[in-house]
């Protein structure tokens, strides 16, 4: 608030938020849905922040809830205690980290931003900071605080009764009022507060909450009464009510403050959890037909053919299948919720964010394609001489790590229906967000359980003969193309030199799997093998160093090229870069997209790059952006969660004078991108 701070002085730092309309932010009491803004502080040695100085709330009421919240713009003091040690002249590094729940009436997206502040320390008293110390100065002259009221807080046979009296509230009529407790599920927050006043104060009525309900009033309520004469922090005893508190007058209905009404948060709406759930269904069925899937349904394919004509594998192998992929989706998004509530900005897809996952993704399709190639067998060996090797991964355990790779491999496409379910289930409590994240996955494994247990479908699959072993060697070569392709996405974020050690990794993993391969001839021959097996596993173990180096190679100066990406002439995201061409008057065509993500290349060369698209953006004089997120970036992966969505694609289409943008279909086309830019200038 001030320019500087006296040593042995109390300096007041505010956060400042800046919210955009529809949106909202919250108090520490939330209400009904969302989440308390929450600061940490780094400190020097010996200075001490404080608790928020809260602004009194806005009651944000949205159908059967209500919220309490700020819009607009809102400045969060905090008094930042200054040791009397400190020397003059020097200044003090401050360092936050704002964690707050930004929310529309659709949509509800954690945001976290990093502030740093370098406080000056001098002699002498401060003057107000000219751009920001007057608006802090009314936060504080304003804000709640304890002014000499008695409270006491009974419970009725048709609700609870507060009664405050003495202070200001002696004043007259106390007019709209409404209590605010501190903790949630003290009162039905979204129920009417009703009452009267007297010559001492005044009485509100108030439906109990579900803590109140269940337990009772077992202690004092605290919290924040707001009147005409003010907002005031209360402590609310259990007892009798007070005299002097009614007989005076009604007091007149509170209106909902703000003038907007609150977002409903994912985290505490049934119907929004039923419509994640559906979505969540709906998306992992579409995902089966997505273009990053299509080599895993060359592996069910093989499994599937294999045991066609004995229904109780086909049940094994179906329901490991559907194990394999729930157990991985829930590994993934117990992943994902355990760095977002440690703050980390994270999204769907992050594990292919990282270049040693990419080079280990690559080995292991390099692996599984060789070894339907015959190069080596896992498990069950060869079989009689008329069928040859089995064309599957060998039993139950095959079919598992099958839905494994089904679920890694998926991660990058986001199907129709995913963005919402993946969007809200990050912000619901975490066994809500787990149940989303499972019926992502029964929607992905549904299709090939639903044949696994039907023997009908099952009786008019071929029977198993020689020609599984083409098959099966047929089926490789999806592998072997999703493994070139890993490994470029892999060149992409680390470098050429890094992706030359992947190609030796590559190269020393097939010779010691073809070494291995000849060991087990060997030893279904009757001999021991032993010097082609040890040889082998010398040659996966240097595989492996090989790929360790290659995942350590620090990446190049320019690290994934955007340069080359398909795509008319492009400039990279920031949000600068839009409101720049906004205030031009010009529209803007964002792409975020990744290098891993197929979907994305595939939406590029259909439709980004075609000429009429290009005539299009030369017509309105759009500019093209790109948010790359091959490799982790922050400041994507909030603009995702600003628009509902946890991975790319994400197509956004801003008008010159529109505050939010145009959010395009996830699979485009010519039509729809010329359509969008054509509007955006009419």
């Amino acid at each position: 608030m001030s320019g500087w701070a006296a040593p042995g002085s109390t300096a007041v730092v505010a956060v400042r938020q800046t919210i955009q309309p529809g949106w909202h932010t919250y108090w520490r009491n939330p209400g009904d849905s969302g989440g308390a803004t929450t600061l940490t502080w780094t400190t020097p040695q010996g200075v001490k922040a404080g608790d928020i100085v809260w602004p009194l709330p806005e009651r944000q009421r949205l159908s059967g809830l209500m919220n309490y919240g700020y819009s607009g713009e809102v400045y969060l003091p905090v008094p930042v205690q200054v040791p009397a040690t400190a020397r003059a002249g020097a200044s003090l590094a401050l360092k936050v980290r704002a964690l707050f729940f930004v929310c529309s009436a659709e949509m509800c997206v954690p945001d976290e931003l990093i502030l740093e502040l370098d406080l000056p320390v001098r002699e002498g008293a401060a003057p107000l900071n000219p751009v920001h110390g007057a608006a802090i100065q009314r936060v504080l002259e304003t804000a709640p605080r304890p002014a000499g009221i008695e409270a006491r807080m009974v419970m009725e046979t048709d609700g609870l009764v507060l009664t405050a009296a003495g202070g200001p509230l002696a004043a007259g009529d106390p007019g709209p009022s409404y209590f605010f407790p501190f903790e949630g599920g003290v009162i039905e927050q979204a129920a009417p507060q009703t009452g009267a006043w007297g010559p001492q104060g005044l009485t509100l009525r108030m439906r109990p909450g579900g803590t109140t309900r269940a337990d009772g009033l077992s202690g004092p309520i605290a919290g924040v009464l707001a009147t005409r004469h003010g907002a005031f922090e209360i402590r609310a005893e259990p007892g009798p009510a007070l005299a002097g508190t009614s007989g005076s007058g009604d007091l007149a209905a509170a209106p909902d403050g703000g003038g907007a009404e609150a977002p409903a948060a994912a985290n505490a709406n049934p119907a929004t959890f039923a419509q994640a759930l559906l979505f969540a269904l709906l998306g992992g069925l579409i995902l089966n037909l997505m273009p990053c899937v299509f080599p895993i349904l060359a592996m069910k394919a093989a499994a599937l053919a294999a045991s066609a004509h004995d229904p109780r594998e086909a049940r094994r192998d179906g329901l490991a299948f559907l194990a394999g992929v729930l157990t991985t989706f829930l590994l993934l998004a117990g992943a994902l919720l355990a760095l977002r509530a440690a703050g980390e900005a994270v999204g769907w897809g992050f594990q292919l964010q990282s270049p040693p996952v990419m080079a280990g993704l690559a080995l292991l399709m390099l692996a599984v394609a060789l070894n339907l190639s015959g190069v080596f067998h896992v498990g069950g060996g060869l079989q009689g001489t008329g069928s040859g090797p089995l064309a599957r991964l060998p039993g139950g355990v095959g079919a598992f790590f099958t839905g494994v790779l089904a679920v890694v491999v998926a991660a990058p496409c986001t199907a129709p229906f995913m963005a919402f379910a993946l969007g809200a289930a990050l912000l619901m409590p975490w066994p809500m967000a787990l149940l989303v994240f499972l019926g992502l996955g029964l929607g992905l494994a549904l299709p090939y359980l639903a044949v696994s247990l039907t023997p009908g479908l099952l009786s008019r699959l071929p029977r198993p003969g020689p020609w599984m072993e083409r098959l099966k060697g047929l089926l490789a070569f999806p592998l072997y193309a999703t493994a070139l392709w890993l490994a470029w996405v892999f060149g992409r974020q680390a470098g050429g030199d890094a992706l030359g050690l992947l190609f030796v990794a590559g190269v020393l993993l097939a010779l010691g799997l073809w070494l291995t391969g000849q060991g087990q001839s060997e030893r279904m021959a009757g001999r021991r093998g032993l010097l082609h097996l040890a040889a082998g596993a010398l040659a996966v173990l240097l595989a492996l160093g090989a790929t360790v180096m290659a995942a350590r190679t620090p990446p190049s100066a320019d690290g994934p090229a955007a340069a080359g990406r398909a795509g008319p002439a492009s400039t990279p995201w920031s949000p600068a870069a839009v409101e720049a061409a906004l205030a031009e008057g010009r529209p803007v065509l964002v792409n975020f997209t990744a290098d891993w993500c197929v979907t994305c290349k595939i939406n590029e060369r259909a439709a980004l790059t075609s000429p009429r698209v290009a005539a299009a953006m030369d017509e309105s004089g759009a500019l093209y952006l790109v948010g790359d997120w091959t490799r982790r970036d922050d400041a994507i992966t909030a603009e995702l969660q600003r628009h509902g969505r946890s991975g790319v694609p994400l197509y956004l289409v801003y008008s010159p004078g529109s505050a939010e943008p145009r959010i395009l279909p996830q699979l485009l086309t010519e039509g729809v991108v010329i359509e969008a830019l054509t509007a955006a200038i009419d």
